[in-house]
């Protein structure tokens, strides 16, 4: 008793015996009010950023090639409605450095709604009527056949050569290929050009390559753009597969916890075994293929991530990284075997809470859909801020001019100084950008924009937490059972949480979404540093990443611990965290053995979930299985709808399954509570279960001959006439 009246000492006072103490406390009072007033303030802020971004951007600009003029290629209800793609008079000028600058190749852009697919001059064309009409379709629209030959190349109407191209992000790029390790354009391996000189294919390389550079990031986005396209009713079915598998299982568990635990064990290893089993056939059917030798570090990175599943060396990989799983989970069950039986009982516990409160296993249903809204809105407003920089227009010209390079007016640029200074100049759109003080502040904006997504997204969570502890702590402190539970205890909590506590609420969450900035701001450096030398710098780096990646995970834990807190006594957020860390500091023990076995036991169902779900996705989108050839869309990249059903299927098994994680510590809390404001006597008795007593009793079972000594119980467990007197 001497060590335990210590540890009381150094992690606060044990909890008093309180004859009044019934649960969650019903007269409370609003709590951290300057919290609630700073979090509404930024809530108003973040609707005004969302109004002016919607009034000034124009997702359009993400979305169609944009030409010299500033307009639009294949934008629907506009003469450009059938023109898609984007032509480059002279791709050779793409091969200034100015493209990496600017964005934009120095050069008339046209929308056209083919790409050319032959050789031609306009020297060559300008003879011939059919050949002159064809030239035409990539020529502005002022040209007509009575002009001269002079005049179209002076006024730069026409290009002075079309060369074989391929669409490529809606943009027309030369068709380029290797024969014989010689590089070609179309089929040939020369090509002449608009002065009637021959030159070779490979003179185009240079100018390609820094167009795909620019572009390169832009056409990936594009094509897994058009995969959601193509796919997302797929991926809404595999994510909806996964909300009735969670829903399935937790109904499931609420009747046959016990079995449920361990067909979810057997099951995740199955799983992971027959992984296993499938990449080392992948791994053995690749033996005799050409090129699937080749290793990771020679081939390098690739666009197409399905070039990877070609190659031995991946299925390898995933066959050493699921094998090394597989053996962390056998080691884990085998040496906690004891404290799942243990864990196993308590998540029965919960299952009886669950129980009289049915509605506990849909609120993640509410939960997920304030988290989309929130989602949606800063992915929206993201999107109008970063396209609601202003066209600007650049001076262009092929010789010497005072102006190249300056800023213009297009519209009257025929008429200006420029123009007279510069006859041969041309005013093209260059990029969108701006000068104003708006446009100064964009960056700003748009952190404001992450910050307030992180602080709104961890609200969310945190008023579900706080709604379901509220909740199971009323059935913890209900001394007869259903009877003291309240009517509808979820949403009684819910309405208590955002009438007294909203304030705390968003405390916690500001807490938590200040770290989760810091750890953005720290990618971005650890992104931008990637090529610096300073070995001290990445390892501070480093180092910082690390920390607030721990720091993160303790907010979390110490965040939900209290909100239980807030929910049973009302208290301000410092306060119940205060309470909450130590209480568990006074209870570590159970803490490490109980708790975060309980934790790993539900971890595994989600895996297991996923793992089903992850499985069913790989077969389907890929084309494995024939019965889903004709059924799976086509697709540039599989993976782009397989990892996002993998994903989803996580989140969503996590928001069903957290509904036990939060009623299994809520439960908890309520223990070591119990445990100090308690004796057991007839004056003192104890509001806990015998089913919980003899789980976290503090030598982890009731000795036996206490248990003999207790009074009978209900079904629930609940005592009937405690008279007993239990000592340690």
């Amino acid at each position: 008793m001497p060590e335990e009246e210590d540890s009381y000492g150094k992690h606060g006072e044990p909890f008093k015996h309180d004859p009044s103490f019934k649960g969650p406390i019903q007269n409370r009072s609003c709590t951290d009010i300057v919290c609630c007033i700073l979090f509404i303030v930024a809530i108003l802020g973040y609707i005004a950023v969302g109004i002016l971004a919607w009034s000034q951007g124009d997702p359009r600009k993400a979305i169609y090639p944009t030409d010299s003029r500033g307009d639009f290629c294949g934008q629907a209800g506009t003469p450009l409605e059938n023109k898609r793609k984007l032509f480059y008079f002279n791709i050779m000028k793409c091969a200034s450095p100015m493209v990496l600058l600017s964005f934009q190749c120095p050069t008339t852009q046209l929308c056209v709604e083919t790409c050319p697919d032959k050789f031609m001059t306009l020297t060559k064309a300008y003879t011939n009527d059919k050949d002159f009409d064809y030239y035409k379709t990539f020529c502005k629209e002022t040209v007509t056949r009575s002009m001269s030959l002079p005049d179209i190349l002076r006024d730069r109407l026409c290009p002075s050569m079309l060369i074989p191209s391929k669409s490529f992000t809606r943009r027309c790029f030369p068709d380029l290929g290797l024969k014989g390790g010689v590089v070609t354009v179309g089929n040939s391996t020369k090509f002449e050009d608009g002065d009637g000189k021959m030159r070779d294919a490979k003179d185009l390389v240079d100018g390609v390559k820094n167009a795909t550079v620019v572009m390169e990031a832009r056409q990936v986005v594009m094509k897994i753009f058009e995969d959601y396209t193509h796919s997302w009713y797929w991926i809404l079915i595999g994510l909806v597969i996964a909300m009735l598998l969670s829903l399935l299982f937790i109904v499931l568990m609420r009747f046959l916890a016990g079995v449920m635990i361990w067909i979810i064990i057997i099951a995740v290893i199955a799983v992971i075994g027959y992984g296993i089993f499938h990449c080392y056939m992948e791994y053995a059917n690749l033996k005799n293929e050409p090129g699937a030798n080749v290793t990771l570090q020679e081939l390098g990175l690739q666009t197409d991530f399905t070039v990877y599943l070609h190659i031995r060396q991946t299925w390898l990989a995933f066959m050493i990284i699921l094998a090394i799983v597989e053996v962390i989970i056998i080691l884990l069950l085998i040496f906690l075997r004891k404290r799942i039986l243990i864990a196993i009982a308590l998540i029965k516990e919960a299952s009886k809470a669950i129980r009289y409160m049915m509605c506990s296993m849909f609120y993640p249903l509410f939960t997920f859909l304030l988290l989309a809204i929130v989602v949606a809105y800063w992915a929206v407003t993201a999107v109008f801020l970063s396209t609601s920089n202003e066209a600007i227009y650049k001076v262009v010209n092929q010789s010497a001019c005072v102006h190249s390079g300056e800023n213009c007016d297009h519209a009257n640029y025929s008429t200006s100084k420029m123009k007279a200074d510069c006859p041969e100049s041309e005013c093209n759109f260059a990029f969108y950008g701006g000068e104003t003080v708006y446009h100064k502040y964009l960056i700003a904006l748009q952190f404001y924009n992450v910050f307030l997504f992180f602080w709104c997204a961890n609200f969310v969570t945190a008023l579900g937490q706080m709604s379901l502890a509220g909740a199971f702590a009323s059935y913890y402190w209900a001394y007869s059972k259903p009877g003291d539970i309240p009517t509808f205890p979820v949403f009684s909590s819910m309405g208590r949480s955002l009438r007294y506590h909203t304030g705390s609420l968003a405390f916690g969450s500001l807490i938590l979404a200040i770290v989760q900035i810091i750890r953005v701001l720290l990618e971005y450096l650890d992104h931008k540093l990637k090529g610096a030398q300073n070995k001290f710098a990445k390892f501070l780096l480093c180092c910082l990443k690390c920390c607030f990646w721990c720091l993160e995970k303790f907010i979390k834990f110490l965040n939900r611990n209290a909100y239980i807190m807030v929910a049973i006594h009302g208290k301000n957020f410092c306060a119940s965290a205060m309470n909450a860390l130590n209480l568990l500091m006074r209870n570590l023990l159970r803490v490490a053995v109980v708790d975060k076995v309980t934790d790993f036991l539900l971890f595994l169902g989600k895996l297991l979930i996923v793992g089903l779900v992850g499985v069913f996705a790989f077969f389907f989108f890929s084309g494995r299985v024939k019965a889903f050839e004709n059924t799976a869309p086509n697709l540039h990249y599989y993976w782009v709808p397989i990892l996002t059903v993998v994903i989803g299927s996580y989140l969503i098994a996590h928001g069903f399954f957290s509904v036990y994680d939060m009623c299994v510590d809520t439960l908890f809390l309520c223990f070591c509570e119990d445990l100090e404001r308690n004796d057991g006597s007839p004056a003192r008795p104890y509001y806990m279960s015998t089913t919980i007593r003899e789980i976290l009793w503090k030598g982890e079972v009731a000795d036996q001959s206490a248990s003999a000594a207790l009074q009978p119980q209900d079904e629930d467990g609940a005592l009937k006439n405690p008279q007993e007197k239990d000592e340690l």
